[in-house]
């Protein structure tokens, strides 16, 4: 029996060689999912982790603890930051 359109989905058309489409098919299959559910569910994994990797900073354990140690002990403003702190709107 056939699904029901989803009210909060939109549709996208997709142009894929044929035999890109043949192993999305196949691939779809031996996950026993239909071929919607398995493209949209493998690129929104990509997505997601390339949002990750865009969001995400990595450092190493040193610049992590020198991080660290900045944020519990702050420099002294220099000249350049009280006067670009000058500069500013009293309310933001």
């Amino acid at each position: 029996m056939p699904s029901k359109a989803n009210e909060n989905s939109e549709r996208m058309s997709l142009r894929v060689p044929a035999a890109d489409k043949a192993k999305l098919v196949r691939a779809a299959a031996l996950r026993n999912t239909d071929l919607t559910n398995f493209v949209t569910q493998s690129a929104l994994r990509e997505a997601e982790a390339v949002i990750e990797e865009a969001e995400t900073i990595k450092v190493s354990k040193r610049d992590h603890l020198r991080i660290l140690e900045l944020l519990e002990n702050l420099p002294k403003p220099n000249a350049k930051l009280r006067a670009a702190m000058a500069g500013l709107p009293d309310r933001l």
